[in-house]
């Protein structure tokens, strides 16, 4: 006798319990092609579909026991985890939500939604769907653990910590929660701990790419980059797609200046997730690093579109290089701020009214090194009036020792590495040594850490030097500019309050040593007689319309050369064949290889003429020009990073050097090739101003910085917010 349905399906669950997964479905249809509304059925044939990865399948299985049964919670959860499995996340979040309405406050469902509205973007949403879950089940690992990936994503690190840390205290062995506990301690700083954490989750899975991600996201924090990325290469031998692992990796070359390998994984990575807002933007950066400018054009338009849009992934410095507009530069930094580094729920400073005998000022950076920055700023901070001010390094970089290391260790009162420390603990280290003003060195360059200041742990916080535009971010509260830099009608573009120093913004150090032997034109590959123009701006500074100019130079300057950094071979070769492709000899390119500082500055007095970028002018590297005796022809445009040479140029007397469009600086730049007796007035005023104008007068400067500092302390000693300033001529 023929089984019935009932018994069928009664078969069909048996079998399915067992593992017999086959046998189980071939009986599941038997019982659908005999009653096609057989909700049961059409639930655990889904349930099966979705245990083989059949989830479209799956979703129409429960699809069609929803128009049979429209209220049924179980189904309704079923549906939105295979439709989470498809990366259909809208229509997951709604099968969750109809699931609530029904049974609300389950567990395994806002747990569910939690991940969704996660892959949504939607992260505090998640986290009150992960809280939700957590109230009803404290002892759901899976959701203390997902919770702790949300607030990675808010920056919320050390909450992550301790939320990853709940999941193992349920679930000792659970691989994922050791594995984001990892990136929670990367985020902290904590490397060492971060690759025990790894190592953990490795064990109980050794394929597990997440892990090795991390694990090479900490030995790169400790600085083994091969072992770095010899991790990233395992996770991608396991998962060739896993855009973590790619944009990691790339992230890491980039750092190490391999650029056209960078662009290469960049690629790869957006290939798999072509909306990756970050991942362009680097692979763009990187490109220009390498003046691979197939799609420079395209990408920088894309920058602007998305910037004007409001989305995230654009880095801010990287978005001085192709945009000269205050105002946008203000949007990408205040979206980068909101994403990456918003400021923190709770203020480490509090209000209080410290009472010292002098103003404590706290210096941080990763640069306190063979670095721009401090080759600037070493005779400030060795000259400060230590009868008004005690001066506290803060270093977080890698402690490369040398003789500008050595110089700083002694310039400051207090030099504290805090390269091991998290952001939260440096923060409450500031507080702790009652610093009044808390100076940012870094902005948004390489290795910045402002989630420091994101805690408000000073009273008065100052963006200076570092990074030359502004940061966008509510807890800055001044950047010191002048004038010429940021305009009285750009005031609006700065999330900051302005001060104004009255010769130029950047300090400078007098003390910068020239080699006494300067090499010799055939030394340094250059020709006897012929006319150099000089360029020494980083790579990625250099435009292709720029170029053009260059190229238009060299055409009608006979016998010239252009003289360039050779920062990396793809660079030499595309600028190479560049030229060529502009009908100029790749011959008539000369690269300088890397030389010590001092001989670096030496060879200055090599060249004729310093040509300048734009919209990324040159400011240290402009300073080092004019130190060495070289003069800097610029193009000033509107943003701060295109008006930084002017500034220089104003205060060391040279203010025809400074033009207002680029049809000017071809005209001046080709007037001053051809024209040797006004290039020789030109350099004889500079070697006359170069030690009698304000640009190169250290104490002038310091004196300027410290009567800035001197009226935010009395505002902020009154009570009174933060104000735009302007330092008197002293």
């Amino acid at each position: 006798m023929k089984p019935s349905p009932a018994e069928t399906l009664r078969t069909a669950i048996a079998l399915h319990q067992k593992g017999n997964l086959t046998e189980a479905e071939r009986e599941y249809r038997l019982v659908l092609s005999a009653k096609p509304d057989q909700a049961e059925a059409l639930y655990f044939l889904g349930m099966l579909n979705a245990q083989l990865g059949r989830n479209d399948e799956a979703v129409e299985n429960y699809n069609r026991l929803l128009a049979l049964i429209p209220d049924s919670a179980p189904a309704l959860y079923n549906r939105g985890v295979a439709l989470l499995r498809l990366r259909r996340y809208a229509n997951a979040h709604a099968s969750f939500d109809r699931a609530l309405a029904i049974e609300p406050g389950d567990p395994e469902t806002l747990t569910n939604l939690g991940i969704t509205l996660y892959e949504l973007k939607r992260y505090q949403e998640a986290l009150s769907s992960y809280d939700q879950a957590l109230a009803t089940r404290p002892d759901l690992a899976e959701a203390w653990n997902n919770r702790g990936n949300v607030l990675r994503i808010l920056n919320r690190a050390e909450d992550a910590l301790a939320s990853c840390d709940k999941a193992l205290a349920i679930k000792p062995d659970y691989a994922e929660a050791l594995s984001n506990r990892s990136g929670a301690l990367v985020e902290l700083g904590q490397f060492t701990e971060a690759l025990t954490s790894c190592g953990k989750a490795l064990a109980l899975n050794p394929g597990f790419v997440e892990a090795l991600t991390n694990r090479g996201n900490a030995l790169r924090g400790l600085h083994q980059p091969a072992a770095a990325l010899m991790s990233y290469d395992q996770a991608l031998a396991t998962k060739p797609d896993f855009v973590e692992a790619l944009q990691s990796k790339a992230n890491l070359l980039n750092y190490l200046h391999r650029h056209e390998e960078a662009v290469a994984i960049y690629e790869k990575a957006l290939a798999f997730d072509a909306g990756n807002e970050f991942v362009f933007c680097m692979r763009a950066h990187s490109k220009m690093h390498c003046a691979n400018w197939s799609t420079y054009k395209e990408d920088a338009e894309r920058f602007a579109l998305d910037v004007r849009s409001g989305k995230n992934g654009i880095a801010p410095f990287v978005f001085l290089g192709v945009a000269d507009s205050p105002a946008d530069q203000l949007l990408c930094a205040n979206a980068w701020v909101r994403d990456h580094c918003s400021p923190s729920p709770i203020r480490v400073w509090k209000g209080e009214r410290y009472r010292h005998d002098r103003i404590r000022i706290a210096y941080l950076s990763a640069d306190f090194c063979d670095h721009a920055v401090s080759y600037l700023l070493a005779g400030l901070f060795e000259t400060h009036d230590r009868s008004r001010f005690e001066s506290t390094a803060i270093s977080f970089g890698q402690n490369n020792a040398g003789e500008m290391r050595t110089r700083l260790m002694g310039a400051f009162e207090r030099f504290i590495d805090v390269s091991s420390r998290s952001d939260a603990q440096v923060a409450k280290l500031l507080r702790e040594l009652e610093i009044d003003i808390a100076v940012d060195l870094m902005g948004f360059t390489t290795g910045y850490r402002a989630k420091i200041f994101a805690a408000r742990p000073a009273p008065i916080q100052v963006n200076y030097l570092g990074f030359p535009g502004t940061m966008g971010a509510e807890y800055i509260d001044y950047i010191i500019a002048d004038r010429y830099v940021i305009p009285k009608e750009h005031l609006p573009h700065y999330s900051e309050k302005v001060v104004y120093l009255p010769d130029t913004f950047q300090a400078n150090d007098s003390k910068r040593r020239i080699a006494d032997r300067i090499p010799t034109r055939a030394e340094a590959g250059l020709p006897e007689k012929g006319f150099v123009f000089c360029a020494f701006n980083n790579t990625y500074k250099i435009t292709p319309g720029l170029f053009d100019i260059w190229m238009r130079l060299l055409e009608k300057t006979d016998g010239s050369v252009l003289w360039l950094l050779g920062l990396n071979d793809a660079a030499r070769r595309n600028l190479q064949g560049h030229a060529a492709s502009r009908g100029i000899a790749p011959r008539r390119l000369v690269f300088a290889p890397h030389a010590t500082y001092a001989d670096h500055l030496a060879r200055y007095q090599l060249a004729d003429l310093f040509l300048d970028t734009l919209p990324f002018n040159a400011g240290a590297t402009a300073s080092d020009a004019l130190w060495g005796g070289l003069p800097v022809l610029t193009c000033s445009g509107s943003a701060f990073a295109a008006r930084m040479a002017g500034s220089l140029l104003n205060a060391v007397g040279l203010p025809e050097l400074v033009t207002r469009s680029l049809e000017e600086y071809e005209a001046v730049a080709l007037q001053l090739a051809t024209n040797r007796h006004l290039l020789a007035e030109t350099k004889a005023r500079l070697a006359q101003n170069r030690l009698t104008c304000p640009l190169f007068d250290s104490d002038r400067s310091r004196r300027h910085i410290e009567a800035a500092y001197v009226t935010m302390w009395e505002r902020s000693q009154k009570g009174l917010s933060p104000e735009n300033i302007s330092v008197a001529l002293n």
